[in-house]
């Protein structure tokens, strides 16, 4: 059996179409025309879509289709408060050392404890003193043994001045006497200052408040020896009065003074307490750049000296327009805003920037607030662009 013939049969006819295009030049074959014919369809349908959506998003028909819309708004002016922000460390403003002024001993008892108020000269540790209690009663018989000497040596001068009349002592007698009267007084001098001497030593034994006002530490305990000397035992925050030291960098501590107030927050307490600074450093840290800033506070016990807190200071009221950082720029010629001009295209302003608040930025120079100012995107327009605006209305103040 012969398969060969139906199979060149088959082939013969596959071929006779594409060999009868070529030998009558008849151009493309109908399938790319059928695929060209659906990509010109696919292409006028695109287009199509595009300019129906331009027309939905409002860009207008003819030229205005190809502005980009940009936000804009008239800042307007605004009363404008200035807060400088900044954190320091709590103290006691006045915080006295207190330690022993006398010969020192065992301590015999300690009857304050930290956060406890004192008032002056209220004792704060007993030393013991059974030794100065001895000398003192030594120097108290010694006064009574001198008055003794000096209230017979007063008797015997009185005697020898009746006899002296009748001629039974010279005068020269009278002399001695008293000389000797003389000297046992002053011998009762000496003792009674000797015995107020001991006392005044024996006094000092106990450590007492040299002010009113909050015990901070206390840093001995009953049974320890103690000496006169650099030693504090107890601290004292005068009056309970407290302090923050802000520390503010060279431009801020410039633009604050003395009588400013301030609002102190602790960390950890959510509480504010208002006070005012009272001294600025007149130095500034080589190493940091920074000064000090003292705000003063009354007492409270939320304020524990050692302590993180934060302030707030008021530096100042201005009238000025008010924008939001997304509207101004910056480059090597200094900060600027774009404003919408004639024929709605943007222009360049140069401006000067004033105090910052959590709302926005005070325009200290360069506008007046009545002005379109470019609200974000101002990055990607260029000055003399022509945009279509769209008017927004300022934050609330």
């Amino acid at each position: 059996m012969n398969y060969e013939t139906p199979l060149e049969a088959e082939a013969a006819d596959a071929q006779a179409p594409g060999d009868t295009a070529a030998a009558t030049g008849e151009g493309l074959p109908r399938r790319k025309l059928a695929m060209l014919a659906a990509f010109v369809l696919a292409v006028v349908v695109l287009v199509a879509v595009l300019l129906h959506s331009g027309r939905d998003s409002g860009l207008g028909d003819g030229e205005g289709a190809s502005l980009p819309v940009v936000s804009v708004l008239a800042p307007g002016t605004t009363s404008i408060t200035g807060m400088i922000d900044a954190t320091g460390t709590l103290a006691a403003r006045r915080e006295m050392p207190v330690g022993v002024v006398g010969d020192g001993g065992r301590v015999v008892s300690v009857p304050v404890e930290p956060g406890q108020w004192v008032g002056r000269g209220q004792i704060l540790a007993v030393i013991d003193r059974s030794v100065q209690n001895q000398q003192i009663a030594s120097a108290v018989a010694q006064v009574a043994a001198a008055r003794a000497d000096a209230d017979l040596a007063q008797s015997n001068l009185d005697r020898g001045l009746q006899l002296v009349d009748r001629g039974f002592i010279s005068k020269a007698d009278i002399d001695r006497l008293t000389a000797t009267r003389d000297a046992a007084v002053a011998r009762v001098g000496v003792a009674r200052a000797q015995l107020g001497e001991l006392r005044a030593r024996t006094a000092r034994l106990n450590i007492v408040a040299p002010e009113a006002g909050l015990l901070l530490t206390r840093n001995v305990e009953p049974g320890q020896v103690v000496s006169g000397g650099p030693t504090v035992l107890f601290s004292i925050a005068k009056g309970g009065q407290m302090e923050l030291l802000a520390s503010l960098s060279e431009e801020d501590i410039a633009g604050i003074h003395v009588g400013q107030a301030a609002q102190v927050t602790p960390v950890g307490t959510g509480k504010s307490f208002t006070g005012r600074i009272w001294q600025v450093s007149p130095v500034i840290d080589e190493q940091t750049r920074q000064g000090t800033a003292r705000i003063a506070l009354s007492y409270a016990p939320e304020l524990r000296p050692g302590g993180f807190a934060s302030a707030a200071i008021q530096s100042g009221t201005v009238v000025a327009p008010l924008l939001p950082e997304s509207a101004i720029q910056s480059d090597e010629r200094g900060s600027f805003v774009l404003v919408l001009g004639k024929g709605d295209k943007v222009e360049r302003r140069a401006v000067k920037t004033g105090l910052v608040t959590g709302k926005g930025i005070a325009i200290a120079d360069g506008l007046t607030g009545k002005e379109k100012v470019v609200y974000r995107a101002g990055a990607f327009l260029s000055p003399g662009e022509q945009i279509k605006p769209n008017l927004v209305k300022p934050a609330a103040r």
